[in-house]
């Protein structure tokens, strides 16, 4: 039952790098172990060792998700949050509890991006009743699951849908914050909404401008009409 995850850290190793493992921990300030694999390649290890290993189920993926995250090596987080984001309809609502967790441990925007929009935001998607998590995520006094209780609005607002008065009220709330992930979270769905609802940004931001924080509103303005954006740009100066 562990052979998925055993076949995948295997791989990975024979496929480490040294020097691009000093390079990514360095560049993503983590205390976590490296073993210095390119994305593209963790995506093709993956893909030969689920093939290899058949399909999924339910107890398999957890079983595989759990070995991975508990090494405590950055890739094979990574390959975690891979597996679940490619599976992420097996998960049964119960498993929010889990996917809180791995966000809490996360500790970089690297995991928590995949985490929060691809895993979390379909399963809360899936079961309406778990939205009272993101209430609480919102509050929380990590910054990461502050980060994750908006991030999961995106990948539904980019495509023109999405609960967009839901995120406006958590964005809202932490429009002052001066952390930068949350900052620069909140500049981002912004953004990706307004590629298809400008209106509703520049509704959201008007009222707000001078609370906002200068990478928020370069992030939001970027594919407004250019009427807006310029206003927005002034009255944020």
């Amino acid at each position: 039952m562990t052979g998925l995850a055993e076949a995948i850290e295997r791989e990975l190793r024979a496929l480490g790098d040294p020097e691009r493992a000093a390079a990514a921990k360095l560049y993503l300030k983590s205390d976590l172990v490296f073993i210095g694999v390119r994305a593209p390649q963790l995506r093709s290890v993956l893909r030969a060792c689920l093939a290899e290993h058949g399909r999924l189920d339910r107890t398999r993926l957890l079983l595989a998700v759990n070995t991975l995250w508990s090494k405590g090596i950055f890739e094979l987080r990574a390959a975690a949050v891979e597996l679940l984001e490619k599976h992420a309809r097996l998960l049964a609502p119960a498993d929010i509890e889990l996917v809180e967790r791995l966000l809490r441990e996360s500790n970089t925007w690297a995991l928590v991006d995949g985490l929060a929009p691809c895993v979390a935001g379909p399963l809360i998607d899936r079961v309406p009743e778990l939205e009272a998590n993101l209430d609480r995520w919102a509050e929380d006094e990590s910054f990461w699951l502050r980060r994750a209780a908006l991030l999961v609005h995106l990948l539904p607002l980019r495509r023109g849908q999405g609960n967009f008065d839901r995120f406006a009220r958590y964005a809202d709330a932490m429009l002052s914050e001066r952390e930068f992930f949350i900052r620069k979270a909140i500049g981002w769905i912004l953004r990706e909404t307004g590629k298809k609802r400008p209106e509703l940004v520049v509704e959201f931001l008007r009222p707000r401008i001078g609370r906002a924080s200068g990478i928020t509103v370069r992030e939001a303005v970027k594919y407004l009409p250019a009427t807006d954006r310029r206003s927005l740009r002034a009255a944020a100066k």
